[in-house]
């Protein structure tokens, strides 16, 4: 894939034609929600995320694994408003990036950042340095990281921690992410009354089963605010694919449920910008279907749908999911950095050294990926 230079970038995104809407079709609702603003001739659309009323361009960035602020920059000038980092990654210096890109622009935008449950003291303390590496005395979302049971949903220490920042003006909205068991946690979220999540951020793509979908509406009914990630199901470069572009097709396929107000993508160069920022241009269609219909059987025996039916499969607590994730990071982003960094967060337990005193691995699949032979690898890379 060649690459793009910022002065050619800026020429084709100020050129793009502009549309009147994403989706045709639009419920009324979804209508109402939404809203075109021409920046520099290119169309950004709008949605409202849940009960936080913000106003969320479609195409959120997502800052994970950026090192250039000059391109979150040039996203926030092209209307991009909606900017996701964490504390953990690149070990915190991800959020220092994120604050030099938004310098003179805060006020326009909407910063997401992500700590780790733990103590309520340590929660504050991490939310109060993410503070400062971004350069802000406010966020707009703080989300608590990976959940992975309806358990989480409960925890003492992070509901007062959570509690405690909205009440010191520390975040505006909470939430929480997850990677698996996602219809779970959305349905437990959605039918909790009491629920003080504003905001989701869940594991989205073409790949996911329907009951996610589901999950994800009955949660929006609820008014909390969906953001997908993982919107590219894995970002593979497959030779199979010929021209074929499956990336914008995967994210015009998320962007095309009403009920996600945003998707994240990782933008590492200015030429994945401008094919994200396209894709705002243009409808889910036929050759979209056909494009991820190759996609799909080009990775059907690499990515994790991150369902949970391996959960609790391991006699030894071997954690499939987590470590099938490191690899996807690996294959598919080509970032064995990241990668490494996922793996070493697991703790021993979870880990596949724990499979040296397995005979024979008993955990199934239910898309019938290779987990034995998969932590067979996941040992020998990160191990």
């Amino acid at each position: 894939m060649k690459t793009i230079d910022r002065r050619r970038f800026c020429r084709v995104a100020a050129g793009a034609a502009v549309a009147t809407t994403l989706l045709p079709g639009a419920s009324g609702r979804l209508a109402a929600q939404e809203q075109t603003n021409e920046v520099k001739s290119s169309p950004v659309i709008y949605r409202t995320l849940g009960r936080t009323g913000l106003s969320c361009s479609i195409l959120g960035f997502g800052a994970m694994r950026s090192s250039d602020p000059g391109v979150i920059r040039r996203a926030i000038e092209l209307g991009v408003n909606n900017i996701d980092t964490a504390r953990g990654y690149m070990d915190g210096e991800n959020e220092v990036i994120v604050g030099k890109a938004i310098q003179g622009r805060r006020p326009q935008l909407v910063i997401t950042t992500k700590i780790r449950a733990a103590s309520k003291e340590r929660m504050i303390a991490d939310a109060e340095a993410s503070l400062k590496a971004l350069g802000t005395d406010y966020l707009d979302i703080l989300l608590v990281h990976s959940f992975k049971n309806t358990g989480d949903l409960a925890q003492p220490e992070s509901l007062e921690a959570l509690a405690e920042l909205k009440k010191t003006g520390k975040t505006r909205y909470v939430g929480f992410s997850t990677h698996t068991n996602m219809a779970d946690l959305l349905r437990a979220a959605a039918k909790n009354p009491e629920n003080p999540y504003d905001v989701i951020l869940t594991v989205y793509n073409f790949t996911s089963n329907s009951d996610v979908g589901d999950a994800i509406h009955e949660a929006a009914c609820a008014g909390i605010g969906i953001v997908a990630m993982k919107t590219q199901a894995g970002g593979y470069k497959e030779k199979k694919m010929g021209n074929l572009r499956p990336h914008p097709a995967a994210l015009r396929w998320v962007l095309n449920n009403s009920d996600v107000s945003c998707a994240i993508p990782a933008m590492l160069t200015f030429e994945q910008l401008e094919e994200n920022f396209q894709v705002m241009n243009g409808s889910f269609g036929w050759m979209d279907r056909r494009t991820l219909h190759r996609y799909g059987q080009a990775i059907d025996r690499k990515m994790c749908r991150f369902c949970g039916a391996c959960t609790g499969q391991c006699p030894h607590g071997v954690s499939v999911a987590d470590l099938t994730r490191c690899l996807i990071y690996n294959d598919g982003y080509g970032d064995p950095k990241l990668a490494a960094a996922t793996y070493a967060e697991l703790n021993h337990r979870q880990t596949p050294e724990a499979c040296l005193s397995c005979a024979e691995c008993v955990v199934r699949c239910a898309y019938g990926l290779p987990v034995a032979e998969n932590m067979r690898r996941a040992m020998k890379l990160f191990a």
